[in-house]
């Protein structure tokens, strides 16, 4: 077992955790507090209708998200449950050979392939039925 885990992780790293915001001004405030300041400029990433703030601490970033239409999942999500946690992503050095691998464990994806994702990368997410109730996304950056 410890063989097959090592090989499904290698590679495998915490990339992002993403916190669903009605406004990113508003947002940033906690994370402003403690002293941490956005990394780039505000991004929007118009296949998931959400503009992006980015902080980094400790290697990990955090996206603050919030929806730029009705129809976002952003704005989906907060919606029905309030601002706080989204999701969890891991990065990965090749988004086709994971998502081949995975689908032999039998996980659920939202989507058949591939979207583009925040800086160029590309994404999939992970149904959350599948993560014990955690939506997880995969990103590869370029």
């Amino acid at each position: 077992m410890g063989g097959e885990l090592n090989n499904w992780t290698e590679g495998l790293k915490l990339d992002h955790v993403a916190i669903a915001t009605l406004d990113l001004d508003e947002g940033s405030k906690p994370y402003q507090a403690m002293g941490l300041h956005p990394i780039e400029a505000d991004e929007e990433v118009e296949s998931q209708g959400v503009k992006v703030r980015v902080f980094e601490v400790g290697g990990v970033l955090i996206e603050l998200l919030s929806p730029t239409r009705a129809d976002s999942p952003i704005q989906v999500f907060l919606d029905k449950k309030g601002p706080g946690l989204h999701h969890m992503a891991f990065r990965v050095p090749d988004l086709e050979a994971k998502i081949a691998e995975l689908k032999t464990q039998e996980a659920r994806f939202i989507g058949e392939a591939p979207r583009p994702g925040r800086a160029g990368s590309r994404v999939i997410f992970l149904h959350p039925k599948w993560g014990q109730g955690t939506l997880i996304e995969l990103v590869e950056h370029e």
